[in-house]
């Protein structure tokens, strides 16, 4: 994995291929899939970071932001775009590029990963549900979602 900017030709090329790839599943009755391009002014340390994920040539990416504190004060960062390639999943890019992302979130004082997902990515949901990550309310806006999750990062790993 490499850090990259939102806007880098690998990094935009794969948003490109996530969101084609997203809008393609997006179940009609829910309306169109909404894309926008993240700024990457949100995913510049200490408050984000974007990585690309290179199996041989980049098969992946996602990000962490930082976001509002929680009704607590505690810190959040947001996971987004986390995706790989159809051809790449299976081999545990997921899982490690959750582990960086979520280390780099701790080295940037989150207390608390946050994420929104769509109900029909059961593959996401497992990983999710496999790193602890527990449904919450919705915290955001995002049309794109329909569930929400959580996790504590100050529980020791």
């Amino acid at each position: 994995m490499r850090e990259a900017r939102t806007d880098s030709p690998d990094a935009h090329r794969l948003l490109t291929d996530y969101f084609t790839w997203r809008a393609g599943e997006f179940p009609p009755a829910q309306g169109a899939y909404t894309i926008t391009y993240p700024d990457p002014s949100a995913f510049v340390t200490p408050d984000g970071s974007f990585l690309v994920a290179v199996d041989d040539e980049p098969v992946g990416c996602g990000g962490i932001r930082r976001i509002t504190p929680d009704e607590a004060g505690r810190g959040r960062f947001e996971v987004k775009h986390l995706w790989l390639a159809p051809r790449s999943r299976g081999r545990g890019l997921a899982a490690a590029m959750m582990d960086e992302l979520e280390s780099r979130a701790r080295q940037f004082g989150a207390d608390v990963m946050v994420l929104d997902t769509h109900h029909t990515l059961t593959g996401a949901a497992r990983l999710y549900a496999k790193r602890g990550y527990l449904p919450v309310d919705a915290y955001n806006q995002n049309p794109n979602a329909t569930v929400w999750y959580a996790k504590d990062l100050s529980v020791p790993v």
